[in-house]
Order: structure tokens, then C-alpha cells, then sequence
């Protein structure tokens, strides 16, 4: 049996790993790449490694983007299979599919107008509005604890795994010959007390385990006392006339975030008279999900429910469906908070708040989740000074709040915890959904605490799985990071620029129309490379060099 690692490799997206066995080949999560470019290349899958026409099923452990949002385009190149996960996860996907495929095709056409006025060919969308809906029509939705079938001699359980609404963490067992063997792919696993779902359930036994490690280097605070900062970020924009400003992913960050101003307002820590928006038509959606599946919640917010009190509402919650209600907002002079899309800054409405806001010194910008490498979301939390917002350079002036315990994973410790109940010392683990250096870290933690034998795959590496330990490895390390041949590009750009130079006395010479818009032209390159030297100058602050 042979695992190859397409996403969610020393990073946190694009979560995909593909299994081939003697009986079918088939992927567990088939995730979005998200980050800078070079890692949203991914998704176009130029290696040709996922070769979907070839898969026979899918299993999806939940719904965020990361781990489903390649689903679309693995249909439009061929997948005809069966995607099987939990009802929640199905309804939830039934908005999030489109909505992605919308922000493709928007984004094709915003890059096709470009190319086209310089006589360059149209773009693509890495899918559509069809491909997404043609996905939808394949999911498959099974029950907690029931194991199922989806091909022979292979068994499947899917279980809580205390995430988000509807996730769930996979007990796999493969039959090869006469020989079984079991694998546990966590998922994502979700902390415990984490509010509206329930504790991750535990597993005992597993030949090979797949396990997350977000924040295998650190704990997170605990619930009470993140509540508190948000309270304080509150309080801070409020006396100061200003917005407090959260980056939220729209499926359950914004909700557990409903909760808590839920609690805080009847603490009496919420203003009356300071509105709360969720400007994202996602959010509002997933929101009404949120509300028809409350038989996944734990117990204690079932019992509100059944009393009659719904903890995803308050009196002064505001939904904008639309773009002028969401740029009613900004005009708006009086505090407000604003939960918007995208969680790392990176897309969606919240680019749009950031800007209006994150120069004020009385404003609040607050992270309540992880901020992957490459990101907006990173860089701020990360301590820029400025930072480039919609092609404009703005100075980071807000008040930056990171609140770590909102986070729908689990801390260092809780992983630690969960791992625990594994009764079996041979089973072997490789930690997956990770940044290299935290995963090296928890790695080093589970061997000295578990004495378990421990790897960190790369993107694209191949492991053949073995019961016994024989471990075989297939490293693709010059697809998995293609060389950047700087000095060839550096004196491209210095050469182009002597170009320019030897023709100063022509440029002087030629209408005054035409000098003023090489001369913007120019501006916007300097500029540029301004942005450029400030972050190369921050990144080597952040990480001197070594002796």
C-alpha cells in the first residue's frame, strides 16, 4: 500500500493524501492550496499527480476549504466517484462549493481583462459554478460511529473529531491479501470544551496514524480567558469612537464567535449601542446550517436550545447580504464590530475593512485563528509596520490582538492528550497539517514522551506503508519546491532597466502625455520595490543569520 502526499505536507493547506491499494486508489481530502502564489500554483497540479479519473472514492473529513476545496476541479478533470462524509459537512459544502467556484471565475475574469488589453489570451478558472454543483451531486453522507464500505475490503468509521460542525476523523482499515491493515487520519481535531460542538472522541488502536500538528509548538489559552481579551478589544475601539475588526472564517469561527458575544453581552461586556456585522454571505449562510443541525451540538448548548435560547443570536446582530451594506459599514463613524471573510486576510470583504481601518491607532484588529505562512493575516501578527492592502501600502496603527483560544484545533498539549489513548507502541505516525517548524518540535515530544516512531512528510513525497516499521520513501524535493533562479531574474530586471536608462534623452523628447504616464509607470515599479526591500528588510529581522 502506498500513500502519496499532495497537500497539507509541512504546511496547513491543501489537504490531500492519496492511498492506492490492491483494491482501489483513493484520497482522503482533496483541500485548496492557500498562501502566496507559488503554493495556490499547486492547485493547478502541473505534476499531474492527483490523476483523478483514476481515483474511486473520496472520504472528506469536514468542510473547510482546505480540505474540500479541490473537489470541484477534480470532477472537471475526470473524478467520477463517491464523496463520502457527514450530512453536516454535505450541507455545508452545498455554499461553500459555489462560493468558491464564484470567487474563481470572478477572479479569471478580473485577470482576463487585464491580460486581454495587452493582447495576452483570456485565463481560466481553476473551476466553475457547474463543476462545483456536478461535485455536490456526488456526496455521499454517512453517521457518526457506522462503519461502511466504500469499496471491497476496505471499512471505514467516521468520527467526531470536535472540530466543526459535522468533522470527523477517519478510522481506514485496508485488507490486502490475507493481511489487514488500520489507519487514523485525524483531520483537523478540535480542541475540548470548544463551544457549540462536542470533545473529539478518542481512538485506541492504529497501524499507521496521520495526526494534524497546527500548533504542535504551542498551547492555546484557555476559553475564559480569551473571552476576556475579547472583551478588552472591545472596550478598547469602543471608548475610542472606533471598529474592532475580526478576520473570521465563515464555517464555525464565526459562529463560536456569535457565542461568545452571546456570553459576553449577557456578562454585560457587550455594548448595547455597539452593532455587531457579519458582513460575509457565507458566514450568514453556514450560520442558518448552523442553526437546522443543532443535534450536533454538544449537550449543554442542545439543553439552550431546547430552552429556548439561541446562542447564535443578539439583539444588536447585523447581517449584510449585500456589497452596499457592506461599504455602509466603513462610512458608518461609530464603533462597531466586524466579522468578515477571508480567517488569514487574504481574500473576501474583510480586505476592504482592513483598509478603512488598520491605520487608525483606536482601532482593534483581532486574530482568532492560525495565520498560515505568506498571508496578510501572518505578516500582521508577525509585527509589520505596513503592509499592502488592495495595491495601497498602509501603516499598521490598529491594535493587534492574536487570541489563540478560539482556535477550532487542538493545542500542543491536547494533541499530546489525544494521542495518549493510543494503546499500541508500534504504531507509527506521521504528522501532516503542520508548519516544518512546530511539527519538528511536537515530534521531538512524542518520541521522548510515547516512544513512537515519528516522520514529517514533504509535499509530494510517497510512503510505502508497511506493518513491522519498514518505512520506504519517495522524496520529490525539486517538485515540491522548485528552484527561483534569482540571479537570472535580478539581471532580467537590471537589464531592462539599462534599457530604459540608454534611452533617457528619446523619453525627454517625446509628448508631455506620454512622459507623464511612463514617469506613474515608474513610480509604481519604485514603489513596488519600496514594499519589496521593507518586507525582505522585516523577514531578515524576524530570522537573522546564523553564524
Amino acid at each position: 500500500m502506498k500513500i502519496t502526499f499532495l497537500g497539507a505536507a509541512r504546511t496547513v493547506t491543501g489537504s490531500c493524501y492519496v492511498l492506492e491499494c490492491e483494491h482501489a486508489r483513493f484520497a482522503i481530502d482533496c483541500g485548496m492550496h492557500q498562501g502566496n502564489r507559488s503554493i495556490e500554483g499547486r492547485n493547478w497540479d502541473e505534476n499531474g499527480m492527483y490523476r483523478p479519473e483514476s481515483l474511486d472514492f473520496i472520504l472528506l473529513t469536514h468542510a473547510h476549504i482546505d480540505h474540500s476545496g479541490l473537489l470541484p476541479r477534480l470532477v472537471s478533470q475526470g473524478f467520477k466517484g463517491s464523496v463520502y462524509t457527514t450530512a453536516p459537512t454535505k450541507d455545508l459544502l452545498g455554499i461553500m462549493l459555489e462560493d468558491s467556484a464564484r470567487i474563481q471565475e470572478t477572479e479569471a475574469q478580473w485577470r482576463s481583462t487585464k491580460k486581454q488589453r495587452v493582447g495576452a489570451p483570456p485565463v481560466e478558472p481553476l473551476y466553475k459554478v457547474e463543476d462545483a454543483q456536478k461535485a455536490l451531486r456526488q456526496l455521499k453522507t454517512q453517521e457518526y460511529n457506522q462503519v461502511f464500505e466504500p469499496a471491497p475490503g476496505i471499512r471505514v468509521i467516521f468520527n467526531d473529531a470536535g472540530h466543526i460542525l459535522g468533522s470527523a476523523f477517519i478510522e481506514l482499515w485496508v485488507k490486502e491479501g490475507d493481511e489487514e491493515t488500520k489507519l487514523v487520519f485525524s483531520g483537523d481535531l478540535g480542541r475540548p470544551n470548544q463551544l457549540l460542538v462536542p470533545n473529539p472522541q478518542t481512538v485506541e488502536t492504529a497501524d499507521f496514524l496521520f495526526l494534524e500538528s497546527t500548533y504542535g509548538a504551542r498551547n492555546h489559552k484557555n476559553e475564559t480567558q480569551s473571552r476576556q481579551e475579547l472583551a478588552e478589544a472591545i472596550a478598547y475601539s469602543y471608548e475610542r469612537g472606533e471598529k474592532v475588526i475580526i478576520p473570521a472564517f465563515a464555517v464555525e469561527r464565526t459562529q463560536e464567535l456569535l457565542y461568545s458575544f452571546h456570553l459576553l453581552h449577557q456578562e454585560g461586556l457587550l455594548p448595547d449601542d455597539m452593532p455587531v456585522y457579519v458582513d460575509s454571505p457565507l458566514a450568514i449562510k453556514a450560520t442558518e446550517i448552523f442553526r437546522r443541525h443543532w443535534d450536533y451540538y454538544d449537550q449543554e448548548t442542545k439543553e439552550l436550545v431546547r430552552d429556548g435560547k439561541n446562542p447564535l443570536e443578539l439583539p444588536n446582530l447585523r447581517f449584510t447580504l449585500t456589497p452596499d451594506e457592506s461599504r455602509a459599514i466603513n462610512v458608518s463613524q461609530e464603533p462597531a464590530i466586524v466579522i468578515a471573510g477571508s480567517g488569514m486576510a487574504n481574500a473576501g470583504r474583510i480586505k476592504h475593512h482592513l483598509r478603512h481601518n488598520i491605520w487608525k491607532p483606536g482601532a482593534s484588529i483581532v486574530f482568532v485563528g492560525f495565520q498560515a505562512e505568506g498571508t496578510p493575516g501572518r505578516r500582521i501578527v508577525d509585527g509589520a509596520k505596513s503592509i499592502r492592502i488592495l495595491g495601497e501600502e498602509l501603516s499598521v496603527k490598529a491594535k493587534v490582538f492574536t487570541i489563540g483560544g478560539f482556535s477550532g484545533h487542538a493545542g500542543q498539549t491536547q494533541i499530546l492528550d489525544w494521542l495518549s489513548h493510543f494503546r499500541n507502541p508500534e504504531v507509527q505516525v506521521y504528522l501532516v497539517h503542520g508548519e516544518h517548524s512546530g511539527q519538528k518540535v511536537l515530534a521531538e515530544l512524542i518520541r521522548e514522551k510515547f516512544k513512537l516512531t515519528v516522520h514529517i512528510p514533504d509535499y509530494l513525497d510517497e510512503c510505502l506503508l508497511e506493518k513491522g516499521g519498514r518505512f520506504e520513501l519517495t522524496a520529490r524535493p525539486t517538485l515540491a519546491a522548485p528552484r527561483i533562479d534569482w540571479e537570472y531574474l535580478l539581471e532580467e530586471t537590471a537589464g531592462k532597466l539599462a534599457q530604459v536608462q540608454d534611452r533617457v534623452e528619446y523619453l525627454q523628447r517625446i509628448g508631455m502625455t506620454n512622459q507623464v504616464e511612463i514617469r506613474g509607470s515608474l513610480l509604481a515599479i519604485n514603489s513596488r520595490f519600496s514594499s519589496i526591500l521593507s518586507e525582505l528588510m522585516f523577514e531578515q529581522k524576524q530570522k537573522p543569520k546564523q553564524d
